[in-house]
This record gives C-alpha cells, structure tokens and sequence, in this order.
C-alpha cells in the first residue's frame, strides 16, 4: 500500500484529466458566448454605453468620490473590527465568568443579528429613540465593526487556543503573568496563524460596505449603480465598473496581506536564529 498522501497520475489518468478540462474549457467558453451574445442583443456593448467612463466629469463627480466614501468607511471599520475582535476574544478566553460570560453573549448576538438588521436599527431606530439623527456614516462603519469584530473574535480565539500548551506553560514557569503571556507569547502567534481567516473576513468587510445603499450612503454602488445609471442608463456597464474597481480593491488588501505575512515570517526567522545563536555561544562560553 502506498505511503504518500498523493499519488502521480498514469498515462490514462493524464488522458482523461486533459479530456475532462478541455470539455469544461469548452463549457465555458460556450457560456461566455452565450452571454457576451445575449448583451449584443440589448445593445449593452454599444460605444455610447461606456463612454461616460471614459470622462472626466464621471469620475470627479460620482466615481472617485464614491470610492474615497466606500475606502474610508472600510478603513475605520477594519481597524475597528481588529480591536473589537481582539478584546473580546481576550474577554472571551478569561477565567473570570463575570468577563467570559457576558464577552461570549456580545459575540454570539453581534454574529446572530443580520449586518443590514443593524444598519437600520443604527440609521432609523436610533434617531427614533434619541429624536436625534444619526449619520448614514457611522451607521456603516458601526455595524460592519460590530458584525465583522465579532467574527474576528472567534477567529482569534481560535488561533490563540491553537498555540502549543506548552508554551504559555513555559511563560509561566519563568514568571510571566497571564497579561504578558497573552500579549508577547500567544496573541502575535495566533495572528500569524490566523492571517489568511482575518485577510478573508477584511475583504468581506469591504465588499459589505456596498450595504450602505439601503440606507443611502454615498458608496460605490449607491452613486455609481443609482445615480450614474439613472443619468446614462447603462446598468450593464456600471456593473462591470463595479465588478473591475472591488476586484481590484480586494485583489490590493491580499497583496498587502501576503506581503505583511511575509515580513513577519522573516521577522520571526531572524529573532529565532539570533537566540539559537545566544544559546549556543553561551554553552561554547560555559
């Protein structure tokens, strides 16, 4: 019986992989057809349907002010999340109950209720209660903090509780208390752990500021697939925009995110060498 977790494929298992993708290659490109086809039909890859993009006036007026809205609330809810998360997944991990218990009901209930459930009650409950209006802004930047942080809650105590016993036992056997073991021994691992979850929970957070709309925020689809189709009438091709600025959006967080996860990985590598080095020129010294 063989040992390895995966074996090579032979001559006929080649033949038909390569069958199996050209079929599906063929599919495809049926479907894209099929659909570029039915476009042609309604005229939405007619010149005049894009133009507008290619205009100053479109983006000064509704594109670029619609991204720098839909970047900066993303923005302060990311980091607002990462605290969020952070916190209550520390609260969460404490062996006070009267810290576990109610941190643990905060998480459950902000992952229960609906992200756009929260936008409402923030943008029409609040003012209903307060007689106050509350800003279609915060509203944004507060649920996607609330929904999201409590993902990332989950998602770091998970990683911290995945970190090896042992070594928090070691923190402690060197007299280490459990604030400092928490913030210099498990917490930077677990996020190093983690980084992959918490990059694909920030880009769910940025594709979820397209909620706004509901509440009439100036974001990307509320100014560009209302307002600037309502102008042209050219919906398929504000869609496409759409689709190309978000993809490229995204496409930016995971670069960034895997080249922080390589530095620290490098970072990391480097402290380890030098203590091997420390311990080994101190034996060489004793």
């Amino acid at each position: 019986m063989s040992t390895l977790l995966y074996d090579h494929p032979g001559p006929r298992a080649r033949r038909r992989n390569l069958i199996l993708t050209a079929v599906f290659g063929i599919g495809l490109l049926a479907v894209l057809w099929y659909i570029y086809a039915r476009f042609e039909e309604k005229d939405q890859w007619a010149a005049e349907k894009w133009q507008p993009f290619t205009t100053a006036k479109v983006w000064t007026q509704f594109i670029l002010p619609a991204l720098w809205a839909t970047v900066s609330a993303a923005l302060i809810a990311m980091v607002l999340s990462l605290a969020f998360g952070l916190i209550f997944a520390v609260a969460r991990l404490s062996e006070r109950r009267w810290i576990g218990v109610p941190a643990g009901a905060v998480i459950e209930f902000c992952r229960a209720v609906p992200l756009l459930l929260m936008m409402f009650f923030l943008f029409y409950g609040v003012p209903f209660l307060t007689q106050a209006p509350f800003p279609a802004f915060w509203a944004v930047v507060i649920g996607l903090t609330l929904y999201n942080g409590s993902v990332l809650a989950e998602a770091f105590r998970a990683g911290i509780r995945a970190v090896p016993r042992g070594q928090s036992e070691a923190a402690y056997a060197v007299g280490m208390r459990k604030n400092q073991v928490m913030q210099y021994i498990l917490v930077p691992q677990a996020a190093r752990a983690m980084l992959p979850v918490i990059v694909s929970q920030l880009v769910v957070l940025l594709k979820d500021t397209a909620l706004g709309y509901i509440i009439a925020y100036p974001e990307l689809l509320q100014r560009v697939g209302n307002e600037l189709t309502a102008n042209y009438g050219n919906v398929v091709a504000a869609a496409i925009v759409l689709a190309v600025i978000y993809i490229i959006m995204n496409s930016a967080l995971t670069l960034f995110a895997g080249w922080l996860d390589r530095r620290t990985r490098r970072t990391a590598g480097r402290a380890t060498t030098r203590a091997a080095t420390g311990v080994t020129d101190v034996g060489t010294g004793a």
